[in-house]
């Protein structure tokens, strides 16, 4: 089994900005693995499907950002997974634009929606795959900034960033964490 969860808000006001990228990577994994996201349970929307004899649960809480460890830890409490069957896709400031990085565990990086799920789970060891949405500008807020949509050229970037994210999670899906970490880190 592998779950997989995209973080973001809710809500079409959000549904292209930076904070919303876990979504949008969990959209593109659905699209290459055929899986439709769109029951509702957990506080989520989420679908299943399988790939490759693996059953694969794909899942984008409502909660917004903040209460994200809600939602997850419903999913968790339901499948049962193990630690190495889940994994929690976001954005991350303090990696530049487009930057895909893997790690098996960590802090919350003050990043609101993994700090939930910190509190939620009760540890701080889970995987996660970080997506770069890079530093807020001069004089901008960072609520300011990772409430922003893309720009048109910073948009063009992340289609290959969506590609190389969802390579990493079939490859996650197919092998393992740590193979994936050895190849997209």
């Amino acid at each position: 089994m592998r779950i997989i969860f995209g973080l973001g808000n809710p809500g079409k006001e959000y549904q292209f900005t930076r904070h919303n990228v876990g979504f949008v990577a969990v959209d593109h994994l659905a699209d290459t693995l055929g899986i439709e996201i769109a029951k509702s349970k957990f506080q989520a929307l989420y679908g299943e499907g399988s790939h490759q004899g693996e059953k694969v649960v794909l899942v984008k809480p409502l909660t917004y950002m903040n209460l994200s460890g809600q939602s997850v830890r419903q999913v968790l409490d339901w499948y049962k997974p193990t630690p190495s069957e889940w994994v929690v896709v976001y954005d991350d400031m303090d990696l530049p634009l487009g930057t895909v990085r893997l790690r098996v565990k960590g802090s919350s990086g003050g990043h609101n929606g993994i700090k939930s799920i910190i509190s939620t789970v009760g540890s701080q060891e889970f995987q996660r795959v970080r997506i770069g949405v890079g530093r807020p500008a001069p004089g901008k807020t960072v609520i300011d900034h990772v409430l922003s949509s893309f720009h048109k050229e910073e948009n063009a970037r992340l289609e290959e960033t969506y590609k190389q994210t969802t390579a990493a999670l079939h490859t996650f899906i197919q092998v393992d964490f740590q193979t994936a970490m050895n190849r997209y880190n």
